[in-house]
C-alpha cells in the first residue's frame, strides 16, 4: 500500500473505524473518476476541500458531495468570514496530502471540518484515502463521527 494510503488506514484504525482503504488501478482524483472507479453515483463521493477562512487565515476542511459545489460566499458568511481557495502548496502543507487524494481525517494540522448536508441522504459514501487512486467506503453517520465535522448547508 502507498505510504499515504497506509497513513490514512492507520488513522482510520486508531479512530475505531473498521473499514479498509482500497487502492484501485483507475484514478479517483475527480469526483466523476472516483464514482466510476467505485461503481457509485457522483453524489456519493466525498470531495475534501481545504479553504482558508479570512480574516484570521484559519484553514478549514469542507467535505462536499461530489455532485455539489461550495457556495463560498454563503458558507463564508455562515462561518463568520470569507472563504479563500488556497494554492496547492498551502493545501499540502496543512493537510499533508496532495489535492485529489485528501482524506477527511489524518491531516498534519487539525482542521475544523464542515460536512455537506447532502451527503447524509446516502446509505454509503466514498472518501479519498491519501492518494489519487485510493478510497474507503463509509456511512454518513460514521463520517460525521470520525471527522468531528459539523453538518451544514454548503449551497
Amino acid at each position: 500500500m502507498h505510504p499515504s494510503a497506509q497513513r490514512v488506514q492507520t488513522v482510520l484504525n486508531e479512530l475505531g473505524y473498521p473499514g479498509q482503504v482500497v487502492e484501485l488501478e483507475a484514478s479517483t482524483r475527480t469526483a466523476v473518476e472516483a464514482a466510476q472507479a467505485a461503481g457509485c453515483g457522483v453524489g456519493q463521493i466525498v470531495k475534501s476541500l481545504v479553504f482558508r477562512l479570512d480574516p484570521a487565515g484559519e484553514p478549514i476542511l469542507v467535505l462536499v458531495s461530489g455532485s455539489n459545489r461550495v457556495h463560498e460566499k454563503h458558507l463564508g458568511r455562515l462561518l463568520g468570514g470569507t472563504l479563500v481557495r488556497p494554492d496547492a502548496d498551502f493545501v499540502h502543507a496543512i493537510s499533508g496530502y496532495a489535492i485529489g487524494g485528501i482524506p477527511p481525517v489524518g491531516h498534519k494540522t487539525p482542521l475544523k471540518t464542515y460536512i455537506d448536508e447532502d451527503l447524509l441522504q446516502y446509505e454509503t459514501i466514498w472518501a479519498a484515502a491519501g492518494t489519487s487512486n485510493a478510497l474507503f467506503q463509509i456511512t454518513p453517520p460514521e463520517l460525521v463521527k470520525i471527522s468531528g465535522g459539523q453538518v451544514v448547508n454548503i449551497k
